[in-house]
């Protein structure tokens, strides 16, 4: 898909799940460079400008959709030709693309480990990250249950127990208001990322920190699975991850809400970093407090090279 499509499949969520998002767009720069015919450089830095303004618009929060477009055109202010600033961007992007394919592979052999056969396992959205740890827990043999929470408003838990299914694992959907319910028979809870901060939080789908406060109160490990892109510098700085709020509509229809009556509808919530037993990158598991260390280790001092 072109940029103008990729956003709008972003924004209508046709596009889920925060690897997924960082693909895309990354794809959609490649496009962007591989049909452009002009040859002014200016002109070309100002048309990517704006198809990078459109993407990053299109999902606020996602800090691996901000870090995916921002792998795609680096170095592009040294390029001194079109065809040099295409070729980049076309070549970052096939390696972005596929050290992120890569990453949820290697997140999955980790995970797997953490998985003992005869296991319960609770999920909530659709983790790309989560659900191939769990496929892979049972790829090797572990007899493992899942619990998939429905994830309203939108009800992504419906592809996670599409494709849990597909792979023949035991999987129940419930209701989001059943996860406390249900915790008594989990043994381990694995969850997603869209943006991890600098001291351990988690910002995920609406929901993910209630099932976090359901498994501390009853003692189960509560464990995310994400990439390391996925990792915010920005909040090492003091920037705030900006919650997506959107339309009422996706709630209820404008003529069963009374005229007085608002909708809060927020696309994720942050659970915080003292409810997270481990944290599960493609470069293994770090525990919440040690994602700054991780930082450093990935960025070096550039991590502290702050454009205003």
């Amino acid at each position: 898909m072109n940029v103008d499509e990729t956003a709008r499949a972003i924004t209508d969520m046709s596009i889920r799940g925060a690897g997924r998002i960082a693909r895309a767009c990354a794809s959609a720069l490649r496009d962007f460079a591989e049909n452009y015919k002009g040859k002014d450089i200016t002109v070309f830095g100002k048309d990517l400008a704006k198809a990078v303004d459109t993407l990053v618009a299109s999902r606020p929060t996602a800090v691996s959709l901000w870090n995916g477009v921002q792998s795609t055109i680096k170095g592009i202010d040294y390029a001194k030709t079109v065809d040099d600033a295409k070729a980049a961007i076309i070549n970052n992007a096939g390696t972005f693309i596929e050290k992120s394919e890569r990453a949820v592979e290697a997140i999955a052999k980790i995970g797997a480990k953490r998985i003992n056969d005869g296991d319960t396992v609770l999920t909530i959205c659709n983790s790309s990250a989560a659900i191939g740890t769990m496929i892979e827990a049972h790829r090797q043999g572990k007899k493992i249950k899942v619990f998939a929470a429905e994830t309203r408003p939108k009800r992504q838990g419906l592809l996670t127990v599409t494709e849990l299914s597909k792979a023949g694992i035991d999987t129940t959907l419930i209701v989001d208001s059943a996860v406390r319910s249900v915790m008594k028979d989990v043994d381990i809870v694995m969850v997603g990322a869209d943006t991890i901060t600098a001291q351990g939080a988690v910002v995920n789908k609406i929901g993910t920190s209630q099932v976090a406060l359901a498994a501390h109160e009853a003692r189960v490990p509560f464990i995310v699975c994400s990439e390391t892109y996925k990792f915010s510098t920005a909040t090492l700085f003091g920037d705030t991850v900006v919650i997506e709020e959107r339309d009422a509509s996706e709630v209820a229809k404008e003529s069963e809400i009374p005229k007085k009556v608002k909708v809060f509808n927020p696309v994720f919530d942050c659970t915080p970093s003292k409810y997270i037993d481990t944290i599960i990158t493609e470069e293994g598991m770090i525990h919440p407090a040690a994602v700054f260390g991780m930082m450093m280790r990935l960025y070096g001092p550039k991590l502290f090279e702050r454009t205003e």
